[in-house]
């Protein structure tokens, strides 16, 4: 039986992703799905994730549930599945009433192997009205790791997941890159898993070197870097005026580079993203925002120009590197700045309690929220406006409004499509005394009234697409009417934006009945404290092989030295310098000598042996009085 199921396996994923085999543990996690048991699958970036639910949900009756924090991914992986030929459909933060409706009802009654789902859509009475009709095949739970209070990015909408499985009585396939084995059991326990069943991969990326380098001159390295590796490449940064800088950098030292980050609007990140994709530009500068979902096999190096504050950011981070097997470097550039920062941040991110409160009612103030009002609410939320009118820092305001998240207020969601709103402001009756400009825009008016209740009322959202579709007109023209309405002053029109936006879970609640968990919150600050830690202690280690070290921080502990990072190559030097007697004066000669013209840069020598010695310079210096090499300086 079981060799007929892999058979079937095979020929489905030949037929519908054109390979031949299964990569590692594929197999074993599409096996165990397909029998009907829960599974978590810990599988590292680039793994091929989404094969592991989608295979076998094409294999079972009924449509597979898909929940997923990210709405790009969402919408990136429902056009795979369409450009596959299998119907898939997604409800997600930002769809109309109309959209979520007919989504859902398609979902229940339509021919649909899958529908993605945020996680706040899962509690909501409509999602919840059609899950009885639905044929429900599996219950896939990407990014699992957002379930657990031990994970690094927990979200209190995905808790909803596990109580879904007292309705659903299906198998659940939970996924996720990065995830200690604390993280794991947590994972399965909150899934409600029957039987514990963990399919994990081995971490190692055998062409992925891991690089170190502690350098006062950045900026330097990083043109070196650049400069002297082919390819495409990612530069990770921690903020956006950073990311526009050293993009503005490398393209002044003939290095075609761009910049990404969240504060670009939606089309332009994605014009951004589809020029790094095609080659047009080679470098991408970014934040953390740039990279999740971006299946590009032939990234050469990846470099992060600051250190990330977990070693599990960094792990996916620099994963994104070699996807195709070859050869790739990640480098980590640090000095002891990045050290104090790291520390500080940790005060900067949690900010006490008392100010969490503050910022809560404030934003609540902001967004014109008054007590005992608000849930379900979904308002624009623009947080540099916000921080200028009570003249409040960032950091201090992101890092209140995410903790507030963290414990069930509210959700946030960054750069939200939000939809076109209309609301007829003139008297029902009134309107039949309208001189209207033309017959246009009085057939608009009354197909407004006839399908939007409460238009009267309040703002209302309206599907531009299904307007223009049923009145036979184009988008453009939809929209020159409906600002005609609104220069003769009887409708009030909002168009289409983009825009960060908070969905409040519940009533604004008065000062003092705010529960913000102090337990919860000591626990976090610990743990991210112990996550600091690693990653300082990772970026000094100068013994243990780097990949050894990030494989045993997620529970990998038998493991041999890969062979390529800086300190397996230190290790090897030391070795012949022991045998050979000539060492590292010998190789810097053969190296500079071996060049055309003997042209080298003491930048250039850093980055080769910098590694090896804290006496670079001096060394350097004694091989040319010695006339070994050639002066760097000429």
């Amino acid at each position: 039986m079981a060799e007929n199921q892999k058979d079937i396996a095979l020929k489905t994923l030949k037929e519908y992703w054109g390979y031949g085999n299964f990569r590692p543990k594929q197999e074993e996690i599409v096996l165990t799905a397909m029998e009907g048991r829960d599974v978590l699958a810990i599988l590292p970036t680039g793994g091929g994730k989404s094969v592991c639910f989608q295979l076998p949900a094409l294999l079972r009756d009924g449509i597979a549930i898909v929940v997923t924090p990210l709405i790009a991914l969402m919408k990136d992986q429902v056009q795979n599945l369409h450009d596959r030929g299998i119907r898939a459909i997604a409800v997600h933060a930002g769809m109309s009433q109309r959209e979520v409706d007919n989504a859902l009802n398609n979902a229940a009654y339509g021919d649909y192997k899958f529908l993605y789902v945020s996680p706040e859509r899962l509690y909501t009475k409509l999602f919840r009205s059609y899950l009885p009709a639905m044929n429900v095949s599996f219950l896939v739970v990407d990014e699992a790791h957002c379930i657990s209070q031990w994970g690094y990015d927990f979200r209190p909408d995905y808790l909803e997941i596990g109580r879904l499985r007292e309705i659903l009585d299906v198998p659940v396939i939970a996924l996720t890159a990065t995830a200690t084995p604390r993280v794991a059991d947590d994972i399965m326990e909150r899934l409600c898993f029957k039987e514990n069943c963990l399919v994990k991969s081995g971490f190692e990326r055998p062409n992925l070197s891991y690089m170190v380098r502690k350098c006062e001159d950045k900026k330097g390295m990083l043109l070196q870097i650049c400069s002297s590796v082919a390819g495409t490449g990612i530069v990770y940064v921690r903020n956006r005026a950073r990311a526009e800088e050293l993009a503005g950098f490398l393209n002044t030292n003939a290095l075609p580079a761009s910049f990404y980050h969240a504060g670009l609007g939606a089309q332009t990140r994605a014009l951004r993203q589809e020029q790094w994709k095609s080659g047009e530009v080679r470098i991408m500068v970014c934040t953390n925002a740039f990279g999740m979902g971006i299946d590009k096999p032939d990234v050469r190096f990846v470099v992060h120009f600051d250190v990330p504050d977990s070693p599990e950011a960094y792990f996916q981070e620099a994963g994104r590197g070699g996807r195709d097997g070859l050869r790739s470097i990640a480098v980590m550039l640090w000095n002891d700045s990045d050290v104090r920062r790291l520390r500080q941040l940790l005060t900067v991110s949690f900010p006490s309690l008392d100010v969490v409160e503050d910022i809560y009612h404030k934003v609540n103030a902001f967004c014109n929220i008054p007590y005992d009002v608000g849930e379900g609410f979904q308002v624009k939320f623009d947080l540099e406006k916000f921080c200028s009118t009570f003249k409040l820092g960032r950091q201090v305001v992101y890092y209140s409004m995410q903790y507030i998240e963290r414990t069930g207020h509210w959700t946030v969601t960054d750069d939200l499509e939000i939809k076109t709103r209309v609301k007829i402001i003139v008297e029902r009756n009134a309107l039949y005394e309208v001189d209207f400009e033309s017959l246009a825009h009085k057939k608009l008016l009354e197909f407004l009234m006839r399908k939007y209740t409460g238009i009267f009322s309040f703002l209302v959202a309206v599907d531009e697409n299904y307007i223009s579709q049923s009145l036979g007109m184009t988008v453009p023209v939809l929209r020159q009417l409906l600002y005609g309405l609104s220069v003769a002053h009887i409708i009030r029109y909002v168009p289409a934006d983009h825009a960060d936006v908070i969905f409040f879970a519940h009533n604004r609640l008065r000062p003092g009945n705010l529960n913000l968990d102090p337990e919860r919150y000591a626990f976090l600050k610990k743990e991210a404290r112990e996550r600091v830690d690693r990653m300082i202690d990772f970026i000094k280690e100068d013994g243990e092989c780097r990949s050894r070290y990030l494989l045993k921080y997620f529970g990998q502990d038998e493991s041999t030295d890969c062979g390529n990072c800086d300190i397996c190559r230190a290790k090897r030097s030391v070795l012949r310098e022991d045998r050979s007697g000539y060492g590292i004066r010998t190789e810097i000669t053969t190296y500079v000598n071996g060049k055309s013209g003997g042209k080298y840069t003491i930048e250039e020598l850093k980055l080769r042996f910098g590694h090896r010695t804290d006496n670079l310079l001096g060394i350097v210096r004694s091989l040319i009085d010695e006339g070994d090499i050639p002066d760097y300086t000429l």
